[in-house]
């Protein structure tokens, strides 16, 4: 389970707000990435929070109220389809966190990164594997991504309902792929994440 102390560890070293950071959304063929920044307060508990793969939806959807509602501060930002297409999908991860850390009414000096990449960052940094699992700010910027994320899906879904987006998330699905074969691709479907469809022409 999460608890503080990464965060303590850095606070003992003498940086004064620390926030967590994680994204959602790097693996699915269409929609935006996005990524949330978070501050909580020293030693804040919430009940149930944890790596947002963990929970239901249910779970995240609650969790993500009580989230903002606690919080010292948290920004949720995003990158788009067209900036995972130009940059690819690592930078448009990063950029992603970093508007989210820029983002943040109360700015951070140290940011607790989920994953083994943290580079071009504003303010210091670690990354932290398994990070969501381990820090509670970093738990709570997990669920504060996911539940942002899945939401735009469901817009998403309405906008474009023959691919189903709400029930896959866009991830590559088999039903997904199938509906990409029949319809073929949408404005938001990421150039790069659906090549399968260029080989599939040339059969």
């Amino acid at each position: 389970m999460p608890d503080y102390s990464l965060e303590n560890k850095y606070s003992e070293m003498g940086y004064k707000v620390i926030c967590g950071v994680d994204e959602a959304g790097r693996g699915p063929l269409c929609g935006p990435v996005y990524a949330a920044a978070c501050v909580l307060p020293e030693g804040l508990f919430i009940e149930g929070l944890n790596d947002s793969k963990k929970l239901t939806e249910k779970k995240r959807e609650a969790l993500f109220d009580v989230i903002r509602e606690n919080a010292i501060a948290y920004c949720i930002a995003s990158a788009s389809v067209e900036e995972i297409d130009e940059l690819n999908i690592l930078e448009a991860d990063l950029l992603a966190m970093r508007r989210a850390i820029e983002g943040l009414s109360v700015k951070a000096d140290f940011a607790l990164i989920d994953g083994n990449i943290n580079r071009g960052f504003s303010i210091d940094s670690a990354a932290i594997i398994k990070g969501d699992a381990t820090s509670m700010s970093i738990a709570a910027a997990s669920i504060l991504a996911k539940v942002a994320r899945d939401r735009i899906c469901a817009e998403l879904d309405a906008e474009y309902p023959e691919y189903k987006i709400a029930k896959h998330k866009g991830y590559g699905t088999k039903e997904h792929k199938e509906a990409l074969f029949k319809y073929g691709p949408s404005p938001i479907h990421r150039k790069q994440f659906i090549r399968f469809l260029d080989k599939k022409d040339e059969e």
